[in-house]
């Protein structure tokens, strides 16, 4: 099993700062973890293009234009961004489904474990970008999805149709830019010659400061 981080499903589980659940929460969510696995299929993909920060917070991928004041303070002093999706795919939609249904109880802490998973998933992916780009002299910066502060779900589609998503990870759209499968990330992760200080996750670039599932620092 992939190593995923128990504090993460205990913070989506409202469990926060240094609170430890019962040995009953502890033991559910270990068994949640491994039924969770057996139904987990990770795929990712992602490719490489040059950067143009524009006037009035603009950004210029190449392969389509976004516009955000968090994301331009994100990718300060790059030059060129990666565009990643990943998944941990349908099997788990079609487990959470089931548990909505048997054991709401169960499902919920399912859905955590399962968020907790696409998160160490897609840190994986970092570290392995991570590496490839410092073997360049190049540093990355923070990941930055649709939906964090003000980038738009909006951009959805052109992060899919970049990517190819649907025919290299087999992620799809509903009308209002969810993804699906649920448990799929899309992101930009900056690409620059200069060093700062990189995190993985994506609660310390996120304007939103009081979202019930932020990090504590």
């Amino acid at each position: 099993m992939a190593e995923v981080n128990r504090r993460e499903i205990y913070r989506y589980l409202g469990i926060k700062g240094q609170k430890e659940p019962d040995l009953q929460t502890k033991a559910l969510v270990e068994d949640c973890l491994e039924e969770l696995e057996r139904s987990v299929n990770c795929r990712s993909f992602y490719r490489r293009y040059p950067l143009t920060l524009l006037p009035d917070s603009e950004l210029d991928f190449t392969c389509f234009k976004v516009k955000s004041r968090a994301l331009s303070r994100n990718l300060k002093d790059c030059q060129e961004v990666i565009l990643f999706a990943a998944t941990l795919g349908a099997g788990v939609d079609l487990l959470l489904r089931r548990y909505s249904r048997l054991s709401m109880s169960r499902a919920v802490v399912l859905q955590a474990c399962a968020a907790a998973r696409i998160e160490s998933y897609c840190n994986e992916i970092n570290d392995k970008l991570k590496a490839e780009v410092a073997e360049e002299g190049l540093y990355l910066r923070p990941r930055f999805s649709p939906g964090y502060g003000d980038l738009p779900l909006s951009c959805q589609p052109d992060f899919c149709r970049v990517l190819e998503a649907e025919k290299t990870v087999g992620i799809t759209l509903t009308e209002s830019f969810l993804m699906m499968p649920s448990k799929s990330v899309t992101a930009v992760i900056g690409v620059s010659k200069i060093a700062a200080g990189c995190v993985r996750e994506g609660c310390e670039v996120c304007s939103n400061k009081n979202c019930l599932y932020r990090r504590d620092k």
